[in-house]
């Protein structure tokens, strides 16, 4: 009897023993892991336009058709200073990829890299364009009237509502006109109506509208403009 019971007390005093030895060997729990946050580079930010090497490839390349400061003295060339660097930037990138036919400026734009374009835009920018004038009195009545209001009744818009009442055009997408020598203006106008110019599908559209008279009304009313 003493032999059972002594048995019996050595197996209750073992189990707490086991017990706390089990409680050990389990390992306790890992605290949630807090969420870990993903940290992106920013993005490189674009190479600021450099007008030195703009003005170095501009003499290289430009000048001799547009003027040392993009004022072309020569009619059928047109006046580059003081336009949109966005709209020069679009115009020499359809020349290269031939979007834009024109068999002298598609090869001297494929001499620029994109760096080159962007600089070139950019300095052009910077230069001060020299005002122009009309020489027809009554083409630039009729001129005006086209330009500020359109030919309603043959749903012809005003040139005005796109390039400025003043010819100063909107920044990117519609050039400066002010001054621009209407020779160069009546061969694009030509172009866009004759199918020969085809990177705007609105001038193309708006040129297709006006006669002769009226482009060149049009063109010798911008070539005064100011």
């Amino acid at each position: 009897m003493k032999l059972l019971v002594s048995l019996l007390l050595s197996a209750c005093l073992a189990v707490p023993v086991v017990n706390a030895l089990a409680a050990e060997a389990t390992p306790a729990a890992a605290p949630a892991s807090a969420p870990v946050e993903v940290k992106h580079a920013p993005a490189p930010a674009a190479a600021k336009p450099d007008l030195t090497k703009g003005e170095a490839s501009f003499n290289a390349v430009c000048a001799a058709c547009h003027g040392p400061d993009g004022n072309s003295v020569i009619p059928v060339n047109p006046k580059l200073a003081q336009q949109h660097p966005d709209y020069l930037v679009k115009q020499l990138t359809e020349f290269k990829a031939g979007k834009r036919a024109n068999a002298i400026m598609t090869g001297m734009a494929a001499t620029l890299s994109d760096a080159d374009v962007k600089n070139v835009a950019a300095w052009l920018g910077t230069k001060t364009a020299k005002p122009g004038f009309a020489k027809d009195r009554e083409l630039v009545t009729l001129g005006e009237r086209i330009y500020r209001g359109g030919i309603a009744d043959r749903q012809i818009p005003a040139c005005a509502g796109c390039h400025s009442p003043n010819g100063a055009g909107i920044p990117a997408q519609y050039p400066r006109l002010s001054g621009q020598h209407a020779d160069y203006a009546v061969a694009q106008l030509l172009a866009f109506r004759d199918g020969v110019r085809k990177n705007s599908l609105q001038m193309t559209q708006v040129a297709a509208k006006l006669n002769d008279a009226e482009i060149k009304a049009v063109a010798d009313y911008v070539a005064g403009l100011r």
